[in-house]
């Protein structure tokens, strides 16, 4: 039978090229961007959802710093703290939610989030408190639901990219580093480059698999090594 997967966060570089493996797959990919469903209003998404019908796969790549950096801690208004939390955690709850009663009548299903370097340690870019944030809470939300699902042949596992060109906000963060600090950061990547959006997909297919039926609950970092250091 074809598997049917949702993929949140497709407008910009690692959503689509996760759709776009998946769908090499023979997997019938729905994808989402803030364009058809805003994954941040529970009511869109379930009836999203709804029409989409049960679905097999869910990857939560919706998200980001939705501009806001350079700033300290004391200039971050409420406004700004809650717009980054939902858009990156509570639309991971949203979808998960949603999904999760079809795949436990099925007895089946793959959640993989994909969170950030950002949340799993200190990010050395000022005034992304709220990602950081969000981005350790998808973390958290992966084993709280790896351990609430895992008895209905449901896996929750997680991917924390590194850094990738993939959308204007990483390019323009890359643009920023100037070559000295372009080449620091691939100095300090095992491999000695920065990341492609195929990269961040490829471990969504290892997650996704029969392979990997009893892997849940996992954090997997997919930055070139740059975590060791």
């Amino acid at each position: 039978m074809t598997k049917v997967a949702i993929v949140t966060g497709t407008a910009h570089g690692i959503g689509g090229a996760i759709a776009g493996a998946l769908t090499e797959q023979g997997i019938v990919v729905h994808g989402i961007d803030k364009d058809v469903v805003d994954v941040t209003d529970s009511a869109a998404v379930n009836a999203f959802v709804d029409k989409v019908g049960p679905v097999d796969i869910l990857v939560n790549c919706a998200g980001g710093v939705c501009g806001q950096v350079r700033h300290p801690v004391e200039q971050i208004s409420d406004a700004d703290w809650s717009a980054i939390l939902d858009a990156n955690l509570t639309g991971t709850f949203n979808c998960t939610r949603a999904v999760v009663p079809a795949m436990k009548t099925r007895g089946w299903g793959r959640i993989v989030n994909i969170s950030s370097g950002s949340g799993r340690g200190a990010d050395r870019v000022l005034g992304i408190q709220a990602y950081s944030s969000a981005k350790a809470g998808q973390i958290g939300f992966t084993r709280q639901m790896a351990w609430e699902l895992g008895g209905f042949g449901i896996t929750v596992n997680c991917i924390c990219p590194g850094f990738i060109l993939s959308n204007p906000t990483s390019i323009k963060q890359w643009e920023d580093m100037g070559q000295a600090g372009q080449a620091q950061y691939i100095k300090e990547t095992a491999v000695g480059r920065t990341g492609e959006p195929a990269d961040i997909a490829a471990g969504v297919l290892f997650f996704v698999s029969t392979t990997a039926s009893w892997i849940t609950g996992q954090t997997i970092s997919i930055d070139g090594g740059h975590s060791i250091f």
